[in-house]
C-alpha cells in the first residue's frame, strides 16, 4: 500500500491523517486541533508535531499552508501570523518532525486531490477548484496541469478582497442565510468566469458538505459547478500526494491527459 501522511494547516484548525495515496482515502479518522492564536510559526509547528506523533508516523509528511509557497518558503500569510512571511517553513517543519517534508499551498493540495480522485477527475480544459473557509483558496488547472499559488481569494471584488466578501467565515460572522451567501458567491464566480472562462468550478472546503443548501441559489454562471467529492479532507489527501512525490524526487503530481488509473470511473472514493 502507498501510504503517506498529510497535514492541512488552516486559519482556524490544523488536521491530519495517514492517507492511502493509491485510493485517495484516509486510513484513520483525521485528527483536528485548533490553530493556535496567535498562529506564530513556533506554536503551529508544535501542533503539527503533536498530530504526527499521535499517529506514531515515521516517513515523509506533506503539509499545506494557507498562502503562497515557493521552494518551501512561505511568501504570504493572509490568515495566519505575519511571522510566516518569507520563512523557510519546509526546513523548520522537517527539523521539527525529523522527517522529509513537502510544503504546498493549501488550495493547490485540495485541487490536486480533487483532480486525482474527486470532482475534477478526468476533466480537461480549465478547472477552478475553490475552497471556502477562513478565506477563499483557489487552484487553477488547465488540462490537468496546476498553475500554483493563484490565491484568487485576494482578488478585489466590490472594493475589497473577495474572501472578505464571500468566504465561509463571512457567512457565519454576518449570519447570512445560505441563499444570501450564494448571492455573494455568484458575484465572485461570475468575476472569475470573466477572467478565466473555466469549464468547471469545484467548490470545496467545509461548505461542500452542504452544497444542496446554496448551489441551487448560485445564479448566472455559465460553467458547471459541482461540490468537491473529498469535502474537507481534500487538503490532507493532496498533501499526502505531494509527500509521495518526495520518495522519487518527483515534481508535484500533474494529470495532463486525464487521471491515470481513474479515467474509467466517475465514482468518488469513500471518505
Amino acid at each position: 500500500m502507498d501510504t503517506c501522511f498529510g497535514i492541512d494547516i488552516g486559519g482556524t484548525g490544523i488536521k491530519g491523517a495517514p492517507v492511502d495515496t493509491a485510493a485517495g482515502r484516509l486510513l484513520h479518522e483525521r485528527l483536528r486541533l485548533l490553530t493556535p492564536q496567535p498562529s506564530a510559526p513556533e506554536a503551529v509547528l508544535e501542533v503539527v508535531g503533536d498530530i504526527v506523533t499521535r499517529f506514531s508516523w515515521r516517513g515523509p509528511v506533506g503539509v499545506t499552508f494557507p498562502g503562497v509557497v515557493v521552494d518551501g518558503v512561505t511568501r504570504t500569510a493572509a490568515n495566519v501570523d505575519r511571522g510566516w512571511i518569507d520563512l523557510d517553513a519546509r526546513r523548520l517543519l522537517a527539523e521539527a518532525l525529523h522527517a522529509p517534508v513537502t510544503l504546498v499551498n493549501d488550495a493547490d493540495a485540495a485541487g490536486m486531490a480533487e483532480m486525482r480522485f474527486g470532482a475534477g477527475r478526468g476533466r480537461r480544459g480549465t478547472v477552478l477548484v475553490l475552497t471556502f473557509g477562513t478565506g477563499i483558496g483557489s487552484a487553477l488547472f488547465h488540462n490537468g496541469v496546476l498553475v500554483p499559488n493563484t490565491e484568487f481569494g485576494h482578488l478585489e471584488l466590490h472594493g475589497r478582497k473577495a474572501e472578505h466578501h464571500a468566504s465561509g467565515n463571512v457567512r457565519e460572522e454576518h449570519d447570512l442565510s445560505w441563499e444570501q451567501w450564494a448571492h455573494r458567491v455568484s458575484h465572485y464566480l461570475r468575476y472569475l468566469e470573466m477572467l478565466f472562462s473555466p469549464s468547471l468550478f469545484v467548490i470545496g472546503g467545509g461548505v461542500s458538505k452542504k452544497a444542496d443548501k446554496f448551489l441551487p441559489h448560485v445564479r448566472h454562471v455559465r460553467a458547471e459547478i459541482v461540490p468537491a467529492a473529498l469535502h474537507n479532507d481534500a487538503g490532507i489527501v493532496g498533501a499526502a500526494l505531494a509527500a509521495q512525490a518526495l520518495r522519487g524526487d518527483a515534481p508535484l503530481p500533474q494529470f495532463p491527459t486525464g487521471v491515470p488509473d481513474a479515467a474509467n470511473s466517475r465514482e468518488s472514493p469513500e471518505p
